[in-house]
Protein backbone atom coordinates (compact mmCIF):
# COMPACT_ATOMS: atom_id res chain seq x y z
CA UNK A 1 0.00 0.00 0.00
CA UNK A 2 1.49 3.26 -1.10
CA UNK A 3 1.97 6.41 1.37
CA UNK A 4 -0.93 7.69 -0.72
CA UNK A 5 -3.11 4.96 -0.73
CA UNK A 6 -6.62 5.72 1.38
CA UNK A 7 -7.36 1.83 3.26
CA UNK A 8 -10.77 2.87 3.40
CA UNK A 9 -11.65 3.15 -0.51
CA UNK A 10 -9.30 0.50 -0.77
CA UNK A 11 -11.16 -2.61 1.68
CA UNK A 12 -8.43 -3.28 3.21
CA UNK A 13 -8.89 -5.81 5.74
CA UNK A 14 -6.17 -4.98 8.39
CA UNK A 15 -5.46 -1.62 10.61
CA UNK A 16 -2.60 -0.27 8.57
CA UNK A 17 -0.58 2.78 9.10
CA UNK A 18 1.23 5.33 7.04
CA UNK A 19 4.53 3.43 8.05
CA UNK A 20 3.72 -0.17 7.83
CA UNK A 21 2.90 -1.00 11.01
CA UNK A 22 -0.35 -3.25 11.38
CA UNK A 23 -1.99 -3.48 14.26
CA UNK A 24 -3.20 -6.89 15.64
CA UNK A 25 -3.71 -6.07 19.18
CA UNK A 26 -6.81 -3.91 20.59
CA UNK A 27 -7.17 -2.64 23.97
CA UNK A 28 -10.80 -2.64 25.24
CA UNK A 29 -11.01 -0.46 28.34
CA UNK A 30 -14.63 -1.69 29.63
CA UNK A 31 -15.12 1.11 32.65
CA UNK A 32 -13.31 4.18 33.76
CA UNK A 33 -14.43 3.25 37.94
CA UNK A 34 -11.68 1.67 40.20
CA UNK A 35 -11.33 0.66 43.41
CA UNK A 36 -8.37 2.25 44.05
CA UNK A 37 -6.61 5.39 44.14
CA UNK A 38 -2.99 4.97 43.24
CA UNK A 39 -1.03 7.92 43.56
CA UNK A 40 0.62 7.96 39.53
CA UNK A 41 -3.04 7.17 38.26
CA UNK A 42 -5.84 9.15 40.13
CA UNK A 43 -5.93 11.97 42.64
CA UNK A 44 -7.52 10.88 45.58
CA UNK A 45 -11.21 12.23 45.29
CA UNK A 46 -12.84 14.31 42.83
CA UNK A 47 -12.31 12.87 39.53
CA UNK A 48 -15.00 12.86 37.37
CA UNK A 49 -16.54 9.62 35.86
CA UNK A 50 -18.32 8.73 32.96
CA UNK A 51 -22.04 8.93 32.67
CA UNK A 52 -23.60 5.76 32.64
CA UNK A 53 -25.32 7.00 28.80
CA UNK A 54 -21.89 7.46 27.84
CA UNK A 55 -20.29 4.05 28.12
CA UNK A 56 -21.05 1.47 25.41
CA UNK A 57 -23.27 -1.45 26.33
CA UNK A 58 -22.42 -4.84 26.62
CA UNK A 59 -23.85 -5.54 23.13
CA UNK A 60 -22.30 -2.56 21.71
CA UNK A 61 -18.20 -3.77 23.10
CA UNK A 62 -19.14 -6.82 21.44
CA UNK A 63 -20.60 -5.94 18.42
CA UNK A 64 -16.75 -3.43 17.88
CA UNK A 65 -14.66 -6.60 19.21
CA UNK A 66 -16.38 -9.20 16.54
CA UNK A 67 -16.27 -6.65 14.33
CA UNK A 68 -11.57 -5.53 14.65
CA UNK A 69 -11.54 -9.96 15.18
CA UNK A 70 -13.59 -10.73 12.23
CA UNK A 71 -12.51 -8.18 9.51
CA UNK A 72 -9.64 -6.15 10.89
CA UNK A 73 -7.30 -8.69 11.41
CA UNK A 74 -6.75 -8.30 15.22
CA UNK A 75 -5.82 -11.66 17.03
CA UNK A 76 -5.55 -10.14 20.78
CA UNK A 77 -8.30 -8.86 23.24
CA UNK A 78 -6.88 -7.10 26.51
CA UNK A 79 -9.66 -6.18 29.00
CA UNK A 80 -8.66 -3.41 30.58
CA UNK A 81 -9.86 -0.36 32.68
CA UNK A 82 -10.21 1.73 35.16
CA UNK A 83 -10.77 -1.60 36.70
CA UNK A 84 -12.62 -4.25 34.36
CA UNK A 85 -13.85 -6.88 36.90
CA UNK A 86 -16.06 -3.66 38.19
CA UNK A 87 -18.09 -4.73 34.60
CA UNK A 88 -20.89 -6.26 35.67
CA UNK A 89 -21.39 -8.22 32.50
CA UNK A 90 -17.85 -8.91 31.94
CA UNK A 91 -18.29 -12.50 32.10
CA UNK A 92 -20.62 -12.48 29.72
CA UNK A 93 -18.47 -10.40 27.29
CA UNK A 94 -15.77 -12.44 27.53
CA UNK A 95 -17.60 -15.90 27.02
CA UNK A 96 -19.33 -14.14 23.65
CA UNK A 97 -16.07 -12.79 22.65
CA UNK A 98 -14.64 -16.69 22.64
CA UNK A 99 -17.66 -17.76 20.64
CA UNK A 100 -16.01 -15.58 17.71
CA UNK A 101 -14.27 -17.21 14.44
CA UNK A 102 -11.24 -16.87 14.49
CA UNK A 103 -11.21 -16.79 18.12
CA UNK A 104 -9.59 -13.82 19.44
CA UNK A 105 -6.66 -14.59 22.27
CA UNK A 106 -7.93 -12.66 25.65
CA UNK A 107 -6.36 -11.23 28.51
CA UNK A 108 -7.28 -9.14 31.44
CA UNK A 109 -5.57 -6.00 32.58
CA UNK A 110 -6.72 -5.76 37.04
CA UNK A 111 -5.46 -4.86 40.23
CA UNK A 112 -6.81 -7.99 40.99
CA UNK A 113 -8.92 -7.30 44.05
CA UNK A 114 -12.19 -9.06 43.07
CA UNK A 115 -10.45 -12.70 40.95
CA UNK A 116 -10.67 -14.37 43.88
CA UNK A 117 -14.10 -14.47 43.28
CA UNK A 118 -14.45 -14.07 39.51
CA UNK A 119 -10.84 -16.07 38.21
CA UNK A 120 -12.85 -19.48 38.04
CA UNK A 121 -15.57 -18.10 35.92
CA UNK A 122 -13.21 -16.14 33.59
CA UNK A 123 -11.08 -19.37 32.87
CA UNK A 124 -14.13 -21.06 32.06
CA UNK A 125 -15.84 -18.16 30.03
CA UNK A 126 -12.53 -18.45 27.66
CA UNK A 127 -10.61 -16.13 29.22
CA UNK A 128 -6.81 -17.49 28.77
CA UNK A 129 -4.47 -15.10 31.36
CA UNK A 130 -4.19 -12.03 33.47
CA UNK A 131 -1.80 -9.20 34.19
CA UNK A 132 -2.12 -7.83 37.24
CA UNK A 133 -0.55 -4.49 39.31
CA UNK A 134 1.03 -4.95 41.85
CA UNK A 135 3.66 -2.52 43.44
CA UNK A 136 4.87 -3.86 46.85
CA UNK A 137 4.92 -6.93 49.10
CA UNK A 138 4.71 -4.11 52.27
CA UNK A 139 0.87 -3.61 53.20
CA UNK A 140 1.80 -0.29 54.51
CA UNK A 141 3.60 0.87 51.14
CA UNK A 142 0.81 -0.52 49.36
CA UNK A 143 -1.90 1.66 51.67
CA UNK A 144 0.51 4.82 50.92
CA UNK A 145 0.35 4.21 47.24
CA UNK A 146 -2.90 2.92 46.75
CA UNK A 147 -4.97 4.75 49.21
CA UNK A 148 -6.50 1.66 50.23
CA UNK A 149 -5.99 -1.47 52.81
CA UNK A 150 -6.04 -4.36 49.95
CA UNK A 151 -2.79 -5.82 49.87
CA UNK A 152 -4.11 -8.90 50.99
CA UNK A 153 -7.13 -9.04 48.26
CA UNK A 154 -4.76 -8.71 45.94
CA UNK A 155 -2.03 -11.81 46.78
CA UNK A 156 -5.15 -13.79 46.86
CA UNK A 157 -6.70 -13.10 43.75
CA UNK A 158 -3.16 -13.61 42.23
CA UNK A 159 -3.30 -16.86 43.71
CA UNK A 160 -6.77 -17.62 42.55
CA UNK A 161 -5.97 -17.01 38.89
CA UNK A 162 -2.80 -18.95 38.93
CA UNK A 163 -5.18 -22.02 40.51
CA UNK A 164 -7.62 -21.44 38.01
CA UNK A 165 -4.95 -21.79 35.15
CA UNK A 166 -4.93 -17.91 33.73
CA UNK A 167 -1.39 -18.61 33.00
CA UNK A 168 1.24 -17.12 33.07
CA UNK A 169 -0.05 -14.73 35.52
CA UNK A 170 2.07 -11.75 35.00
CA UNK A 171 2.74 -8.96 37.38
CA UNK A 172 3.10 -5.22 36.56
CA UNK A 173 4.59 -3.25 38.83
CA UNK A 174 5.61 0.35 39.02
CA UNK A 175 8.49 1.62 41.44
CA UNK A 176 7.70 5.18 42.83
CA UNK A 177 10.87 7.46 44.02
CA UNK A 178 10.86 7.56 47.68
CA UNK A 179 8.20 4.78 48.46
CA UNK A 180 9.18 1.49 46.92
CA UNK A 181 12.08 2.26 44.65
CA UNK A 182 13.80 -0.36 46.69
CA UNK A 183 12.39 -3.03 46.52
CA UNK A 184 12.89 -4.67 42.68
CA UNK A 185 15.20 -7.54 44.20
CA UNK A 186 12.16 -8.67 46.59
CA UNK A 187 9.68 -8.16 44.02
CA UNK A 188 11.31 -10.50 41.45
CA UNK A 189 12.37 -12.92 44.39
CA UNK A 190 8.73 -13.75 45.36
CA UNK A 191 7.74 -13.56 41.44
CA UNK A 192 10.50 -16.53 41.28
CA UNK A 193 9.20 -18.50 44.39
CA UNK A 194 5.10 -17.57 42.93
CA UNK A 195 6.04 -18.70 39.64
CA UNK A 196 4.64 -15.23 38.27
CA UNK A 197 6.09 -13.63 35.62
CA UNK A 198 7.16 -10.36 36.73
CA UNK A 199 7.56 -6.52 34.49
CA UNK A 200 8.17 -3.10 35.97
CA UNK A 201 7.04 -0.46 34.21
CA UNK A 202 8.54 2.96 33.98
CA UNK A 203 5.75 5.59 35.30
CA UNK A 204 4.50 7.18 32.46
CA UNK A 205 3.10 10.62 31.97
CA UNK A 206 -1.05 9.21 32.31
CA UNK A 207 -1.87 10.62 35.76
CA UNK A 208 -5.08 12.81 36.09
CA UNK A 209 -3.23 15.35 38.25
CA UNK A 210 -0.43 15.71 35.69
CA UNK A 211 2.07 15.81 38.27
CA UNK A 212 4.49 13.25 36.35
CA UNK A 213 8.27 14.74 36.00
CA UNK A 214 10.73 12.44 33.94
CA UNK A 215 13.49 13.36 36.28
CA UNK A 216 11.56 12.04 39.41
CA UNK A 217 10.63 8.66 37.45
CA UNK A 218 12.78 5.46 38.42
CA UNK A 219 14.35 4.34 35.02
CA UNK A 220 14.46 0.82 33.18
CA UNK A 221 18.52 1.06 33.62
CA UNK A 222 17.63 1.86 37.50
CA UNK A 223 15.43 -1.12 37.58
CA UNK A 224 17.88 -3.18 36.44
CA UNK A 225 20.94 -1.86 38.30
CA UNK A 226 19.04 -2.77 41.46
CA UNK A 227 18.21 -6.13 40.12
CA UNK A 228 21.60 -6.99 39.30
CA UNK A 229 22.51 -6.42 42.85
CA UNK A 230 21.17 -9.91 43.55
CA UNK A 231 20.55 -11.98 40.33
CA UNK A 232 22.42 -12.40 36.94
CA UNK A 233 19.69 -11.64 33.99
CA UNK A 234 20.97 -12.56 30.73
CA UNK A 235 18.93 -11.06 27.48
CA UNK A 236 16.47 -13.47 25.98
CA UNK A 237 17.05 -11.90 22.61
CA UNK A 238 15.19 -9.43 20.40
CA UNK A 239 13.85 -12.53 18.22
CA UNK A 240 11.74 -13.24 20.99
CA UNK A 241 10.43 -9.63 22.13
CA UNK A 242 8.39 -9.17 18.38
CA UNK A 243 5.88 -6.56 19.18
CA UNK A 244 5.67 -7.06 22.98
CA UNK A 245 6.67 -4.10 24.51
CA UNK A 246 8.80 -5.57 27.74
CA UNK A 247 12.34 -6.29 27.26
CA UNK A 248 12.59 -9.45 28.77
CA UNK A 249 15.98 -11.15 30.45
CA UNK A 250 16.27 -14.52 31.95
CA UNK A 251 16.40 -14.87 35.58
CA UNK A 252 19.89 -16.99 36.85
CA UNK A 253 19.67 -18.30 33.36
CA UNK A 254 15.98 -19.65 33.36
CA UNK A 255 13.36 -20.45 32.99
CA UNK A 256 11.84 -17.59 35.27
CA UNK A 257 12.22 -14.26 33.47
CA UNK A 258 11.99 -10.68 34.43
CA UNK A 259 10.21 -8.01 31.63
CA UNK A 260 10.76 -3.87 31.74
CA UNK A 261 8.64 -1.95 29.94
CA UNK A 262 10.30 1.06 29.28
CA UNK A 263 8.05 3.48 27.65
CA UNK A 264 9.76 6.75 28.04
CA UNK A 265 13.41 5.96 28.10
CA UNK A 266 13.40 3.11 25.74
CA UNK A 267 10.65 3.76 23.88
CA UNK A 268 9.60 0.80 21.28
CA UNK A 269 6.84 3.00 18.60
CA UNK A 270 8.60 1.70 15.67
CA UNK A 271 7.03 -1.74 16.34
CA UNK A 272 3.79 -1.28 17.54
CA UNK A 273 0.80 -3.41 17.29
CA UNK A 274 -1.87 -1.99 19.32
CA UNK A 275 -5.32 -0.03 18.61
CA UNK A 276 -7.41 1.07 21.50
CA UNK A 277 -11.23 1.36 22.47
CA UNK A 278 -12.47 3.39 24.90
CA UNK A 279 -14.93 2.95 28.08
CA UNK A 280 -17.05 5.53 25.61
CA UNK A 281 -16.35 4.20 22.04
CA UNK A 282 -13.56 6.32 20.92
CA UNK A 283 -10.51 4.72 19.28
CA UNK A 284 -7.22 6.03 20.02
CA UNK A 285 -4.23 5.08 17.85
CA UNK A 286 -1.87 5.57 21.14
CA UNK A 287 -1.64 5.25 24.98
CA UNK A 288 -0.19 9.12 24.19
CA UNK A 289 -2.48 10.58 21.66
CA UNK A 290 -4.48 13.78 21.79
CA UNK A 291 -7.11 13.01 19.57
CA UNK A 292 -9.86 10.15 19.16
CA UNK A 293 -11.87 9.06 16.23
CA UNK A 294 -15.92 8.49 17.78
CA UNK A 295 -17.14 4.98 16.90
CA UNK A 296 -20.54 5.13 20.00
CA UNK A 297 -21.96 8.09 17.59
CA UNK A 298 -21.34 5.89 14.42
CA UNK A 299 -22.51 2.81 16.34
CA UNK A 300 -25.74 4.47 17.67
CA UNK A 301 -26.81 6.06 14.68
CA UNK A 302 -27.51 2.83 12.99
CA UNK A 303 -24.16 2.97 10.93
CA UNK A 304 -23.65 -0.67 8.93
CA UNK A 305 -20.42 -2.65 10.10
CA UNK A 306 -18.73 -1.60 7.11
CA UNK A 307 -19.10 2.23 7.68
CA UNK A 308 -17.64 1.79 11.38
CA UNK A 309 -14.78 0.11 9.51
CA UNK A 310 -13.85 2.25 7.57
CA UNK A 311 -14.01 5.08 10.34
CA UNK A 312 -11.47 2.57 12.51
CA UNK A 313 -9.49 2.31 9.44
CA UNK A 314 -8.87 5.80 9.01
CA UNK A 315 -8.31 6.40 12.57
CA UNK A 316 -5.17 3.78 12.57
CA UNK A 317 -3.81 5.31 8.92
CA UNK A 318 -3.50 8.49 10.57
CA UNK A 319 -1.05 7.22 13.32
CA UNK A 320 1.85 9.14 14.26
CA UNK A 321 5.34 7.85 14.20
CA UNK A 322 5.73 7.43 17.83
CA UNK A 323 4.46 9.07 20.98
CA UNK A 324 6.85 11.74 21.12
CA UNK A 325 8.33 11.24 24.98
CA UNK A 326 11.54 12.70 24.10
CA UNK A 327 10.13 15.83 22.38
CA UNK A 328 10.49 19.25 24.70
CA UNK A 329 6.85 19.82 22.64
CA UNK A 330 5.12 16.64 24.33
CA UNK A 331 1.93 17.67 25.99
CA UNK A 332 0.39 15.34 28.25
CA UNK A 333 -3.19 13.94 27.28
CA UNK A 334 -6.17 15.53 28.43
CA UNK A 335 -7.45 11.93 29.54
CA UNK A 336 -5.98 10.00 32.68
CA UNK A 337 -5.15 6.22 32.37
CA UNK A 338 -8.08 5.49 33.95
CA UNK A 339 -10.28 6.52 31.25
CA UNK A 340 -7.47 5.73 28.58
CA UNK A 341 -7.20 1.91 29.47
CA UNK A 342 -3.85 0.43 30.05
Amino acid sequence: MSGNSDPAREGAHVLIDTYGRVATDLRVSLTDRCNLRCTYCMPEEGLQWLAKPDLLTDDEIVRLIGMAVTTLGITEVRFTGGEPLLRPGLVGIVERVAALEPRPQMSLTTNGIGLKRTATALKAAGLNRVNVSLDTLRPDVFKTLTRRDRHHDVLEGLEAAREAGLTPVKVNSVLMPGLNDDEAPDLLAWAVEHDYELRFIEQMPLDAQHGWKRDGMVTAGDILTSLRTRFDLSPEGQDERGSAPAERWLVDGGPHRVGVIASVTRPFCSACDRTRLTADGQVRTCLFAREETDLRAALRSGAPDEEIARLWRLAMWGKKAGAGLDDPSFVQPDRPMSAIGG
